[in-house]
């Protein structure tokens, strides 16, 4: 199976929250649109990695995290997540490309994001209304809002990884997201087939800002996608009901790669989606 233009995100089964200290290396992140994943990897320009993106946004990730743990007052987000979104959405001084990301968290968090979950929602397709095609089978996908990097996912390497939801109902990633689920997807480029991990899983934490639901999925191989040759690709389905849900992917990737099985803790990465 290969995806190949994002434009929507959504997740499913949650499990009970495991405290666990993010690592936020100083590898890179980087803050380039598009995405692309291959069902081999393929030679690409080297996109542009932007050390501020990382040092600004990967310390977002366990705020997130921790709202999953810790709901608010209302038993929905919690408001210090929206503050600090804000914060660092008008800290006076930052790159133009990392200030256009604080802003759409910030948005998607408030009044904005309601409004237009809200509207997006009210359009959506009933049950038992016509099908309305809008591509040969084309998955309705959200990418998360910018590539990661895993340093020595590779052999003498590093990986660049990409993150997106698609949102259901829908059947990809397989076996396909229901109705209020969300199916992830994450890809690390340049290696081998994916490896379960138990020890040291790849991780998706999530929060529906709606409703306070939130949960946490252990992403794993699937043998539909790239399962022999790579990039190593890692899914699960996580049913996180209908509204604007915010994720962050951290953890480690394990693939078989150059015929050694690897593993290496990738910088945390942060997708929005209206499920």
């Amino acid at each position: 199976m290969r995806f190949t233009r994002p434009s929507r995100l959504r997740s499913t089964a949650s499990r009970p929250h495991r405290t666990r200290r993010m690592l936020v290396s100083a590898s890179a992140i980087v803050a380039a649109a598009g995405l692309v994943f291959p069902a081999v990897a393929q030679a690409e320009p080297a996109p542009k990695v932007d050390q501020r993106v990382l040092d600004s946004l990967g310390a977002f990730a366990p705020a997130i995290i921790g709202s999953v743990a810790t709901p608010g007052p209302d038993g929905k987000v919690n408001a210090q997540l929206l503050n600090q979104a804000e914060k660092f959405a008008n800290t006076p001084g930052m790159p133009a490309e990392v200030s256009k990301i604080w802003r759409s968290v910030a948005d998607f968090l408030g009044e904005p994001g309601r409004r237009q979950a809200a509207k997006q929602l009210a359009a959506e397709q009933k049950k038992g209304d016509p099908e309305i095609p809008t591509g040969p089978n084309a998955p309705k996908i959200q990418e998360f809002l910018y590539p990661t990097f895993g340093l020595g996912c590779i052999p003498g390497g590093g990986s660049l990884g990409r993150a997106l939801v698609t949102a259901g109902p829908q059947e990809a990633p397989w076996p396909g997201p229901q109705r209020g689920e969300g199916g992830y997807v994450y890809t690390a480029l340049g290696t081998g087939p994916a490896v379960d991990n138990k020890a040291q899983p790849l991780v998706v934490s999530w929060l529906n800002v709606d409703t306070g639901r939130s949960g946490e999925l252990t992403l794993k191989k699937n043998e539909r996608i790239n399962a022999q040759d790579g990039p190593g690709t890692f899914t699960g389905i996580a049913r996180t009901g209908k509204g604007r849900v915010i994720s962050a992917i951290h953890g480690n990737v394990t693939t078989k790669t150059k015929g050694k099985v690897v593993s290496c803790t990738i910088v945390p990465v942060i997708g929005l989606a209206i499920i």
